[in-house]
C-alpha cells in the first residue's frame, strides 16, 4: 500500500447537503460544525490553493464524508471529526485532529501544518 492521504469532512455528502452548508457558512460560520470545509472550501468548490498543495504532495488522496468515512473505516468510526489522516501499512494515523483545528487561522496554517506533520 502507498501512502495515502485521508481527508474527513465532519458534513454529508451530496448537492442538497453542500448547498445546505454553503449556506451555513455564509450566514453562520461561528456555528458551522467542519472547520476543515471551512477552511478548503469557498462557496462552490474547493479553494484553488489547496488543491493545488494537495496535488503536489504526490500522494493517494482520499476524501470521505462523515457517513462514508465510518462505513469504510470502522475501527476508526468514533475519531472526532474533521480530521486528517495518513495510512499506510503501517495502518492509519490522524495526522491533525479535531481538537488542531481549533488553533488553526487559515488555509496557509493549516497547509503548514499538514506539510510540517508530513515530514
Amino acid at each position: 500500500m502507498s501512502r495515502q492521504l485521508i481527508i474527513v469532512y465532519n458534513a454529508n455528502a451530496g448537492l442538497l447537503a453542500g448547498a445546505m452548508d454553503s449556506i451555513h457558512k455564509l450566514f453562520a460560520p461561528a456555528t458551522y460544525p467542519c472547520k476543515l470545509c471551512a477552511l478548503t472550501y469557498g462557496l462552490i468548490g474547493m479553494k484553488g490553493e489547496w488543491r493545488r498543495f494537495l496535488v503536489g504532495l504526490g500522494m493517494e488522496l482520499i476524501f470521505h464524508h462523515r457517513p462514508d468515512f465510518r462505513m469504510a473505516y470502522p475501527a476508526q468510526a468514533d475519531w472526532p471529526l474533521p480530521l486528517i489522516a495518513v495510512a499506510d501499512t503501517g495502518g492509519m494515523k490522524q495526522l491533525v485532529s479535531v481538537v488542531d483545528f481549533d488553533d488553526i487561522a487559515d488555509l496557509p496554517a493549516l497547509i503548514a501544518l499538514v506539510r510540517e506533520r508530513l515530514g
